[in-house]
């Protein structure tokens, strides 16, 4: 297994007493939830990045046995740390103690050489690896060394996937339409150049954040995003990855309160986490925008994310592309309904967003509002282009719009046969389902 990934958390029934199954969903659950924090903390009580991730998941392993045995303890996450904590130091210890002999072998070597040793680690026996007053700072530092500019973005967006957002290797390949050894290498590579480059765990002096942003704000996205619609699996919220993006994107409105885009890129998130509770139904299935009830919309999260957005905007700047997206959801988020949308704005905005960053998929979701604003057959020439230009090949976003547009347009057999080819390429069932049953609708 290749050092970029961790191991997984599935001990069989032999390998630990009848607790073991317990023990694991524990582990598994805390992992899920504080490993950013924990490895940000131990990262920092180290000083060295990949230290930090071995004696962590040592840790993990240790509690899937102790726990098995002795059942979960009070404060999980003290456990966690302070087992990961003894084994850095058994590690410094080895490492004084090799350095002490090498110290030595070299002073017989040289003659007239005097071995002193090597000079003993601190005393940190003291120290605390946890400390409540600055996880967030923990977890912020976390991405920004993943940012550092000594890396490529796509060694950035990977390496903090990985450690910061806890996704695996496959969801990142997934979400990439990448090998998995290609971000397996990536993530390796990563933590190579960031200790070679003895890049310090802290964010960077204010002089430099500003270089370092757009990555930040991309790996953030990507979390949430991720969070928002899960790229495969059985769920299509990942809710516990949206919060933490939305919980990050806070923190770092309050590290870089003068920069416009970080607000709107909080607003975005907030607008759209806001629709969350009534995106799915009792048993987990997908509810389209049309069929929402909207009176479970997440109200403290709206007014959050429009307050974000004046911030964004009061700047006088203009807004960036978060800003553009956030003022996208904040048309949806104030609209009585479907029909009653603003879709002139929307379709007015999305060109805007096209111009600061264009990508087929800011295209094709432009396509969408034309055609709720225009109709179909405006949208479908704008579809089309994207499809014989040959973006989006392999997802199932192209080919779901195309199905929906022909519908409306009564071309029922292509609708059809261009939704079941969404629904081969979509990796989530959830929304899988979705695609197949208005495809059967369609006869």
């Amino acid at each position: 297994m290749a050092r970029a990934d961790r191991p997984a958390l599935t001990p069989t029934p032999t390998e630990h007493p009848p607790g073991g199954e317990a023990a694991r969903r524990a582990v598994e659950a805390l992992w899920r939830i504080e490993s950013a924090r924990v490895v940000g903390a131990l990262t920092r009580y180290t000083g060295d990045f990949d230290l930090a991730e071995d004696v962590a998941q040592e840790a993990l392993a240790q509690a899937l046995v102790a726990w098995a045995r002795d059942g979960e303890p009070a404060n999980p996450v003290g456990w966690l740390l302070a087992t990961a904590r003894r084994r850095a130091v058994d590690h410094f210890r080895r490492r004084s103690a090799r350095d002490e002999r090498y110290a030595a072998i070299a002073g017989r070597l040289v003659e007239g050489g005097a071995s002193s040793g090597a000079e003993p680690s601190p005393d940190r026996s003291d120290d605390l690896p946890w400390d409540p007053d600055r996880i967030e700072d923990d977890v912020l530092a976390l991405i920004f060394v993943a940012c550092h500019p000594v890396l490529s973005p796509e060694a950035r967006t990977a390496l903090t996937l990985r450690v910061v957002a806890g996704l695996s290797s496959e969801e990142i390949a997934r979400a990439f339409l990448v090998p998995v050894p290609t971000v397996q290498a990536r993530i390796t590579r990563a933590k190579k150049t960031i200790a070679a480059a003895g890049v310090p765990f802290e964010p960077p002096p204010a002089a430099e954040r500003r270089e370092r942003l757009g990555g930040v704000l991309s790996v953030l996205y990507v979390i949430f995003s991720e969070g928002s619609t899960a790229t495969s699996g059985d769920r299509l919220l990942r809710p516990d990855l949206a919060y933490e993006a939305i919980r990050l994107a806070r923190t770092l409105t309050a590290l870089l309160p003068a920069e416009p885009e970080v607000f709107g890129q909080l607003a975005l998130f907030e607008l759209t986490a806001a629709r969350f509770p009534a995106r799915t139904g009792p048993d987990g299935e997908a509810v389209l925008l049309e069929d929402q009830d909207r009176r479970l919309w997440d109200r403290s999260a709206v007014r959050r994310g429009l307050a974000a957005l004046t911030r964004a905007t009061a700047a006088g700047r203009g807004l960036g592309p978060y800003g553009l997206q956030a003022a996208i959801a904040a048309c949806h988020a104030t609209a009585p309904s479907v029909p009653e949308t603003d879709w002139e704005r929307v379709v007015l905005l999305y060109e805007a967003l096209g111009r600061v960053a264009p990508s087929p998929v800011v295209e094709l979701n432009r396509a969408v509002a034309v055609a709720m604003a225009a109709g179909p057959q405006e949208a479908l020439p704008i579809v089309d282009a994207l499809a014989a230009a040959g973006h989006l090949a392999g997802s199932q976003l192209l080919p779901s719009v195309r199905g929906e547009l022909l519908a409306r347009l009564g071309r029922t057999a292509e609708a059809r046969a261009e939704l079941e080819r969404a629904a081969r390429l979509c990796r989530n069932t959830r929304e899988r389902s979705v695609l197949l049953r208005k495809a059967a609708a369609l006869g």
